[in-house]
């Protein structure tokens, strides 16, 4: 049997998507640039799609600019709101230790450039509260940036109540919700979200396509400089067919919400329960706010590497943390902003479910990873020290 958990990294594409678009490869290709008729026809397509992706966000067709993915969209969004604050005099940032990189590496860039950063600590609970928000509000604040849910440890941010902070404060806000779009209803003006990142693999859709969301009133920096595509703010022909795979996805992923929710919960809770009975393990992330399909965990006294490596060997694919940051050495900075230590956190194992999953594939993964962290311990010096006395357990 093999299993595929790791839909956090990406999501196989739904037959919806696919089919979606064939017509935009075979028939319908125009450049929705062009005057002529076949151009007209893609740029009529391109303009129901905007219109449909509005509809589920909650917002005006003209608020959504389609990009490359979510961290396109993340950097646009940052730079665009930091600009707009540069020129007020405001060069104060907020955002969360745990972020994606495409949002820290942007924040880091900005740092270089005389713009101060606050990283709002994630240790309690492993997430952050809106309290906290508020009080490292400053008069010279020109954005909050957070992410709607974590891509490596799945806590759901508190969005609505940061979002009525920043709309009181008359502060711009920006969410990462490339984790979230597609596995939790939004709603940006209800929740006073100025600003907000998706990406299509992540629901069923395709690779390479995204959206972001700018409230009017909000003028965006253009990040890729060309044509004048996306009302002048996104330059590059448009990549139809892969909008279209992109909205079928998501219009898809929200009219079964609920139920695909229910299901993918069950799944993770069972899965949580079984993994929380090896000793000597940690859950990570929020254990109440938490993302349908996440399930993420600490086993100490063994490498998440070779976990990882001998757990496909039985048919589980799965991963340690962000698929961004795979090839790096060093621990999750996720893990270690929630105070998990080195040692510890080179231990981790996120398994990442969806709708497409089953009971007998989560009963698989409660038999195999048992068994691999036994055996990774049966040969690790630093278990037998544990065992042994010559160090204490952390977990």
């Amino acid at each position: 049997m093999q299993v595929y958990a790791d839909n956090a990294a990406t999501t196989k594409m739904s037959r919806v998507a696919i089919e979606a678009m064939v017509p935009y490869f075979e028939n319908i290709y125009g450049n929705p640039s062009s005057l002529h008729s076949i151009g007209q026809e893609a740029k009529e397509a391109l303009e129901d799609a905007r219109a449909r992706v509005a509809k589920i966000l909650g917002c005006e067709p003209r608020e959504v600019y389609f990009t490359s993915g979510g961290s396109e969209a993340d950097n646009q969004a940052i730079i665009s709101a930091a600009r707009l604050g540069q020129r007020k005099g405001k060069k104060h940032i907020i955002s969360t230790a745990f972020e994606h990189h495409a949002v820290l590496h942007t924040l880091k860039k900005l740092e270089k450039e005389g713009f101060e950063i606050t990283l709002l600590d994630v240790k309690n609970n492993h997430n952050i509260t809106a309290q906290q928000v508020q009080d490292a509000l400053r008069a010279d604040t020109c954005l909050v940036t957070t992410m709607y849910a974590n891509n490596e440890i799945g806590s759901v941010l508190p969005i609505a109540e940061v979002g009525a902070i920043c709309k009181a404060a008359g502060v711009p806000f920006h969410t990462d919700a490339v984790q979230a779009a597609g596995h939790i209803a939004i709603d940006v003006k209800a929740q006073n979200i100025d600003m907000l990142s998706l990406s299509g693999h992540k629901f069923h859709g395709p690779k390479g396509i995204g959206a972001l969301y700018c409230r009017r009133g909000l003028a965006l920096t253009n990040v890729i400089e060309g044509g004048a595509q996306e009302r002048g703010k996104r330059a590059g022909t448009e990549n139809l067919a892969g909008i279209m795979g992109m909205v079928a996805a998501l219009e898809d992923s929200i009219a079964h919400l609920e139920e695909n929710t229910a299901k993918v919960t069950a799944l993770r809770d069972k899965l949580i329960a079984g993994l929380s009975k090896i000793p000597h393990c940690a859950l990570n992330g929020d254990a109440v706010n938490r993302l349908p399909g996440n399930v993420s965990f600490c086993f100490e006294g063994i490498e998440g590497e070779s976990l990882l490596l001998l757990l496909d060997m039985k048919g589980v694919c799965a991963s340690s943390g962000s698929a961004c940051t795979s090839g790096s050495l060093d621990p999750s900075h996720v893990l270690l902003a929630i105070g998990r230590v080195h040692d510890v956190a080179h231990g981790s194992l996120r398994l990442s479910i969806c709708e497409y999953n089953t009971e007998e594939e989560i009963d698989h993964i409660l038999t195999v990873v048992p068994e691999v962290v036994a055996y990774l311990r049966s040969i690790s010096p630093v278990w037998r020290d544990l065992q042994n006395g010559k160090r204490e357990y952390i977990l």
